[in-house]
């Protein structure tokens, strides 16, 4: 644990908490968390998601801009239900990217572990476009990739890390509750 880790760790737990209250400041927290991790996972060659941060990156200005346009009267950021075709649309593109960024890392780096490390970053990315989306279903994701994430951080050495994804796992719940009621029927 480095206090490098420390300030990643609290800046993400910050922005997940916007998040989880629909808070527009949960985009700026969250791309200078990206920007934190991004170097904090290149010192310990989780390159998927090192790469999965400058995605993130990306997918935060997308949802930025998408959450400015999705307000309704009240200023409130309107969750949109996620259709079923959808959902499985999102799944089988993380699968697909699963197996196109494990089968790279592995071929190709040195990646510590490069077929959990490209599955949990593909699947991360698809649960960022949901909440992007504004989609509940977004917090159901998130709540199996950050279990993952726990034991991988955890093997990995990243104990505080792994306490983060711990913490956004309630987090997640919490988001999922709080977004689901707002859903409408």
């Amino acid at each position: 644990m480095t206090p490098f880790e420390i300030v990643a760790v609290v800046v993400s737990f910050a922005g997940i908490w916007l998040t989880a209250k629909r808070n527009m400041l949960c985009w700026p927290i969250n791309f200078v968390a990206c920007a934190l991790y991004f170097k904090l996972f290149l010192d310990v060659r989780l390159y998927a998601d090192m790469v999965l941060q400058a995605f993130f990156a990306i997918a935060i200005v997308y949802g930025w801009l998408a959450w400015a346009r999705g307000k309704d009267d009240s200023g409130d950021v309107v969750v949109e239900p996620l259709r079923p075709s959808r959902a499985l649309a999102g799944l089988g593109a993380g699968a697909v990217g699963a197996f196109a960024i494990g089968w790279f890392m592995s071929h190709y780096t040195d990646a510590a572990l490069p077929w959990a490390d490209a599955t949990l970053s593909s699947f991360s990315l698809v649960a960022q476009y949901w909440v992007a989306r504004r989609h509940a279903a977004n917090w159901l994701l998130w709540i199996v990739v950050d279990v993952l994430y726990v034991g991988m951080f955890a093997y990995k050495g990243l104990v505080l890390t792994a306490g983060l994804y711990a913490a956004m796992v309630v987090l997640a719940v919490i988001g999922y509750r709080r977004w689901q009621a707002r859903t409408p029927g």
